[in-house]
């Protein structure tokens, strides 16, 4: 597909599109719509960058100008998200996109006064992208009606059950129970959880996965540097900081190894920011405001909580530790190489690392190079993993042979 015109898209959303300098539709968009359109259930993952959000948008955007509502009222799509940043992110995508209709788009999340809630439910809306906590607190409160919903949208789904969300969205969905379509997207399809949704939230779902296109990733410069030990990493850490990144998202696995760094970085005087599990809206708020307006270009994050940030001129991602799995490093790396620029993906891995490396390798289909900086080289010898499983097919080869003699 080559163009959005071939999509049965009307005007205002193509020109909206042709405005924002869409030319073409990404490949999960030119698998999304048409199904969207349809009207079918849909199951979908895709890495980050690729155009996920507009692939569910359009789609909800067209039939809203297909079918106008004929009264002011309540919401015809709810959109879910994990975090007050991400709504924050699609809606402010959905109003560009309906920038030439009269689609009214609003955000229900965490952070924001009663007050400012109130004035939005007691206006017309058509869609309403939230986070699931808060709504289903109005909801509870009498002060959110759900019967009008007519597509429900599960946006990074995976995240929502990692932040113990499962309940909260089946019981959303059941308000919603009177919708016509319901659509889920999540980095990954696997696990019971998902599973779950699939079976309570879908009805015969269309499953779509897309691979990240090889030309996105090789916009992505990846390496790595193998440390010795935390102050050898700390050493290798400081020259990239100084010397090449110029405005970068340190991950780091826990709250505990975060504090530890961030004490580190003040020592030596480099200013950052700091993103972690259980922190105060208003202090998660502060610390991406600075780091978007460019007070400081260094912000160290976990995982969970670095979900959502869409910042286009990150230089560099350090993955200060490495992830449990390969489809989170590949999330962690899209967040830079955003809007056609290129960028870098940084690794410090110690010796108990190396095996992880290697199945992120293997996960990828291409070797991340191995980089060394002068007068930083490790002193340890590079591990060596056998593999087990070529061992294990040998001894049973030769045991069948073995077999067939003595028969």
């Amino acid at each position: 597909m080559q163009t959005f015109t071939e999509l049965a898209l009307d005007l205002p959303l193509l020109l909206a599109l042709d405005e924002m300098g869409f030319e073409r539709p990404t490949a999960i968009q030119a698998d999304v719509i048409p199904h969207g359109i349809a009207g079918r259930d849909i199951m979908a993952s895709a890495p980050t960058g690729t155009g996920k959000t507009a692939a569910f948008l359009l789609p909800v955007l067209q039939h809203l100008l297909d079918f106008p509502r004929q009264k002011a009222g309540s919401a015809r799509v709810l959109i879910l998200t994990p975090t007050r940043e991400l709504t924050m992110q699609v809606a402010a995508q959905a109003c560009r996109l309906s920038k030439h209709t009269d689609i009214k788009v609003f955000t229900i999340t965490g952070g924001i006064s009663y007050q400012e809630h109130a004035e939005i439910l007691g206006k017309t809306q058509d869609i309403i992208v939230a986070t699931p906590g808060r709504l289903m607190e109005y909801i509870n409160a009498g002060q959110f009606e759900c019967r009008a919903i007519e597509s429900l949208i599960l946006d990074e789904a995976d995240r929502m059950l990692d932040m113990g969300f499962g309940a909260i969205v089946d019981c959303l969905s059941e308000e919603c129970r009177w919708r016509k379509q319901s659509m889920l997207f999540s980095a990954t399809l696997e696990g019971k959880g998902i599973n779950n949704f699939k079976a309570t939230i879908l009805t015969n779902p269309v499953k779509l996965t897309i691979e990240s296109p090889r030309r996105e990733r090789k916009k992505i410069t990846q390496w790595y540097h193998r440390c010795d030990d935390l102050s050898h990493k700390h050493a290798i850490l400081k020259v990239l900081l100084k010397y090449q990144a110029k405005r970068a998202i340190i991950f780091i696995k826990t709250r505990d190894r975060l504090a530890a760094l961030r004490t580190v970085l003040e020592r030596q005087q480099i200013k950052c920011g700091w993103l972690q599990g259980a922190m105060p809206q208003v202090k998660r708020s502060a610390a991406i405001k600075r780091f978007c307006g460019g007070e400081i270009n260094i912000l160290l994050a976990t995982d969970v909580a670095a979900r959502g940030i869409d910042v286009p001129d990150i230089s560099h991602v350090i993955n200060y530790d490495l992830p449990r799995t390969a489809d989170v490093y590949l999330h962690r790396i899209g967040r830079t190489a955003r809007a056609g620029n290129r960028g870098n993906a940084v690794s410090l891995v110690e010796a108990h690392d190396q095996s992880i490396m290697n199945r992120i390798c293997r996960y990828l289909g291409e070797d991340v190079k191995e980089r060394y900086i002068e007068g930083l080289k490790p002193t340890h010898k590079k591990p060596l993993f056998k593999k087990k499983k070529k061992k294990l097919l040998c001894k049973i080869s030769k045991k069948l042979k073995k077999n067939k003699k003595s028969s």
